[in-house]
């Protein structure tokens, strides 16, 4: 997501174990969540202990393996467990593609929440984090990143026929209408940023708690990701989402991009997975690979990571 913001599952809030994460709203929709819980038991088994060496050794333990950890936070579309209690998402997808490509065959999920993320892949309870985690600065100081493979833009959900007329943050200040977002999203900045207080924020854990408050008349618009908020209200009789929109950083439009996350010592590794990346935008395979979650071609980006992580940020 963006500027440094302070706490989010996909929101731009320093991530420290415990801290922020940055990235955009999404999480699991109610599938999978029991199913959720029964793997990350099973899953969370720490990894081996971090790379030594210069650009680290964890491919080439990871081939031998036969098998990569993937940190998930449950949210649909990105990456969570569905109702036959099996992985999958845009980022579990793509990561079958690339690691088979790299040489590891099979992928294993670690679900955990949005904001332990970061901390669990530097404590090496899993070797990536495929969660569709937004890029920003913030969070580039924790760890390295992918070129995003998909970028994003805001929206809302609101009632039926939007009827305070919100279409971007500045109209939720103007309105003064009661506004939500999800735990660590990068939309509370956004909002911090237009002028909302942030003390009036209605924080909740995700998209469809977002959806019901609105329903229930607690808030006037929940803001999250164009993707997730137009998933979330499809079967809803009583809210919509909103067109997509940019929301501004420094005044200006912003556009924010997703990726993998790798431990700081682990150049190699995403330098390989970069290689197959780029491979897989020039042959228009990723869009087939993300198209089923919803992604569309105004999802697709040649955003990088140093764009995104800014001026001087390392990896």
């Amino acid at each position: 997501m963006a500027p440094p913001l302070r706490n989010d599952r996909g929101t731009n809030r320093p991530e420290t174990a415990g801290g922020p994460t940055t990235g955009t709203s999404r999480r699991s929709l109610l599938a999978g969540v029991a199913a959720l819980g029964a793997l990350g038991a099973a899953g969370c088994t720490r990894v081996a202990t971090a790379s030594t060496t210069d650009g680290g050794d964890l491919l080439d333990r990871l081939k031998a393996a036969g098998v990569v950890r993937l940190g998930i936070a449950g949210e649909i579309p990105f990456g969570y467990i569905d109702k036959d209690g099996e992985l999958t998402g845009e980022a579990p997808e793509l990561a079958r593609v690339i690691f088979k490509r790299l040489g590891v065959d099979k992928v294993q999920p670690v679900p955990t929440e949005f904001g332990s993320l970061i901390p669990g892949l530097n404590s090496q309870q899993f070797d990536v984090v495929a969660a569709g985690m937004y890029v920003n600065p913030e969070r580039c100081a924790q760890v390295i990143f992918a070129d995003p493979d998909y970028q994003m833009l805001d929206s809302f959900i609101v009632r039926k026929g939007n009827p305070k007329g919100l279409h971007n943050y500045k109209d939720i200040v103007a309105k003064k209408a009661k506004f939500a977002t999800g735990t660590g999203y990068a939309e509370i900045q956004y909002a911090v940023e237009a002028g909302y207080k942030e003390s009036d924020i209605l924080i909740v854990p995700d998209q469809v708690a977002g959806l019901n408050a609105v329903e229930a008349g607690r808030v006037d618009a929940f803001a999250g990701t164009a993707l997730t908020t137009r998933e979330v209200v499809k079967k809803s009789g009583k809210a919509e989402a909103t067109e997509a929109f940019s929301p501004l950083v420094d005044g200006t439009p912003h556009v924010d991009g997703g990726a993998f996350a790798f431990r700081p010592t682990e150049t190699k590794l995403r330098d390989a997975f970069n290689v197959e990346l780029r491979a897989l935008k020039k042959s228009g395979e990723l869009l087939r690979i993300l198209k089923p979650f919803g992604f569309t071609k105004a999802e697709m980006t040649d955003l990088t990571a140093k764009e995104l992580c800014g001026e001087g940020a390392g990896g």
